[in-house]
């Protein structure tokens, strides 16, 4: 990444006045999350998927969970107030979001959606999730995490 390259994540936490660190890292469409965990010199416990799902009314919802864990659709829905939820198809995630797969962020899409971030987050100092483009992540304090994508948190792991 070059010193002033700028994802519309990071503008507009610079716009909040919102502390963050940029990372950046050679994408390759096969890595896990873990693997990026690892990439960044990091214990995979800090650093976080945007996942996003749609519940049985139609409405999309939004989870923010670590890496190496699984979204519990059964949790996701009793969080959401929804009967059931299930993940969306790919395809639609950039129409959707404005974002393609592996560089989701909770920051910045297209419409803010109701987004739920484990209830882990608020232990760490700092915690990683995608700047919006693949190759790209951001390190910030979980709680302007929370303040900026509206999170709301909740045990939503299995």
């Amino acid at each position: 990444m070059k010193k002033d390259e700028k994802t519309n994540v990071m503008r507009i936490l610079d716009g909040k006045k919102i502390a963050y660190e940029s990372h950046s890292y050679e994408p390759d469409a096969t890595m896990s999350g873990e693997q990026i965990a690892a990439i960044l010199g990091e214990n995979a416990e800090k650093v976080f998927k945007t996942l996003v799902t749609q519940g049985r009314s139609g409405a999309y919802y939004v989870f923010v969970v670590p890496v190496k864990e699984e979204l519990d659709l059964k949790k996701a829905a009793k969080a959401s107030g929804e009967k059931a939820i299930s993940m969306i198809k790919q395809k639609e995630l950039l129409p959707l979001t404005g974002y393609v797969h592996g560089g989701c962020s909770p920051i910045g899409m297209k419409k803010q959606f109701p987004t739920f971030i484990h209830e882990t987050a608020l232990q760490l100092d700092k915690i990683f999730v995608s700047a919006g483009k693949v190759g790209f992540q951001i390190e910030l304090a979980p709680g302007d995490l929370t303040a900026v994508a509206g999170c709301k948190t909740a045990d939503v792991v299995l």
